[in-house]
């Protein structure tokens, strides 16, 4: 059973003049319980409703690379409707290749196609690596996000990378893909976004 206690406002005539009682209520009732309180999201400056983003529960998959050749980069995400992440509101990434052919590829996070805006800048400088300041680089200086020149990858499996805070907040972002196996593969391409 919830218990209420009144007192007086901070803002009420009634305080200001060291008054404990008076002809108009200046109290407010005070909450004596706990209760719980759901955050969906708020109103922003120009009255937009803006919910509370959360992670992903799935991966994203995006169309399959067939025939790669050694030595090729291929971009992703790479289908009709999605071509590429959007971070806004998002900390950290998982991306997953799944190739078929056994060996090294090199993974770069890009600056998305031309085709899309960044917020409102349009044309970016697409299919170049991202740059930015970052945490653990030591000194302020602009320095590559992510640029991995060779990973050794797993065949016909999904190979799972964790990708932390390096690509926040990014709102055009592609990953370029340089197959370097030493043979042709097909390759598949999943993300999903971490707050």
């Amino acid at each position: 059973m919830p218990y209420e206690r009144t007192g007086y406002a901070p803002w009420s005539l009634t305080r200001e003049a060291g008054i404990q009682s008076a002809t108009v209520d200046g109290t407010i009732p005070v909450p004596q319980y706990i209760q719980p309180v759901l955050d969906t999201g708020f109103v922003d400056e120009r009255g937009n409703w803006k919910g509370v983003k959360s992670s992903d529960e799935t991966f994203f998959i995006s169309d399959k690379a067939l025939a790669v050749a050694n030595g090729a980069e291929v971009l992703f995400p790479n289908t009709a409707n999605a071509d590429f992440v959007n971070m806004t509101g998002y900390n950290d990434l998982i991306i997953a290749i799944l190739p078929t052919n056994a060996g090294n590829y090199g993974t770069t996070a890009v600056m998305g196609p031309d085709s899309n805006s960044y917020a409102n800048l349009s044309p970016v400088n697409a299919a170049t690596a991202l740059k930015g300041t970052v945490n653990d680089s030591g000194a302020p200086t602009l320095s590559n996000l992510l640029v991995d020149g060779a990973e050794a990858m797993t065949a016909n499996v999904w190979n799972i990378f964790y990708v932390g805070d390096r690509c926040r907040n990014q709102k055009l972002l592609q990953f370029k893909i340089l197959n370097s196996s030493g043979g042709n593969s097909d390759i598949d391409f999943a993300y999903l976004r971490v707050v």
